[in-house]
């Protein structure tokens, strides 16, 4: 694959994943967009079920799968190792659009903010954990974690040089900050169906269940993630127990 070729990949999946992550905030929050989350109820009960329970299996499983040390090393046999996260992200993003385009509405209020100020107060709360993910991925470094800088170093035919191990601000207090969004970005909303709650409960176990994996996967790569683990919490901020500099990975 020409480097050229191989930057314009990444290029390509990035710009999918950002405008699906788009439609994803639309689509959760029910807000401005044609299919979102607690659209019309338009299959029976058990069939619909069925149809969120895979699609939420399917993304599971690619997004945790494909994330393994093994896995990588498999695929990097038959593609540039500099495309390996672009296509991680492609598929990842595929298998995101997939479960909103299919997702199948179940119908059912459990409850409902009734207050106008509690309502802005669960949208804005819901809203600011978007900006949360999206600034956790910065602090250590969006464009590594979606591909771009990988296609970049091999655009230039640079080898792609180590990022060192920190702790930038949020991940002095927690070690998951990302996840902390996204179970935000899952809980509040104000108003909770049966719908959004087997979404909800879905991807927060597969959140529970990958916190498991990568740490697995980080403590056998960098022996001083057992320190960090022990030292800062994984999804509960503390003031108290945390570590001032110690090393720190970019989830899957």
């Amino acid at each position: 694959m020409k480097r050229g070729l191989i930057f314009t990949y990444g290029v390509l999946s990035y710009a999918f994943f950002f405008i699906t992550f788009l439609y994803a905030i639309g689509f959760v929050g029910n807000i401005g967009v044609p299919i979102s989350i607690d659209s019309a109820k338009t299959m029976p009960l058990g069939k619909a079920i069925l149809i969120d329970l895979a699609l939420l299996t399917l993304f599971a499983v690619q997004h945790s799968g494909m994330a393994r040390p093994a896995f990588k090393r498999w695929l990097t046999r038959f593609i540039p190792e500099a495309a390996e996260r672009s296509t991680y992200v492609l598929l990842s993003t595929i298998c995101m659009a997939l479960l909103m385009f299919y997702w199948a509405p179940l119908g059912g209020v459990i409850w409902q903010a009734e207050s106008s100020s509690l309502q802005t107060l669960l949208t804005t709360l819901y809203i600011a954990s978007w900006g949360l993910l999206l600034y956790a991925t910065f602090l250590i470094n969006h464009f590594d974690l979606f591909g771009l800088r990988q296609v970049w170093f091999a655009l230039r035919d640079k080898p792609l040089p180590e990022l060192s191990f920190v702790t930038p601000a949020l991940y002095r207090l927690v070690r998951h900050p990302i996840y902390v969004g996204w179970l935000g970005i899952f809980w509040f909303t104000p108003t909770m169906t049966i719908t959004h709650l087997v979404f909800a409960a879905g991807t927060s176990a597969y959140i529970f269940i990958g916190i498991k994996l990568e740490e697995s996967d980080l403590e056998k790569a960098h022996p001083e993630y057992s320190q960090y683990k022990r030292k800062v919490p994984a999804l509960i901020p503390s003031f108290t127990k945390r570590l001032s500099r110690t090393p720190v990975s970019q989830p899957a």
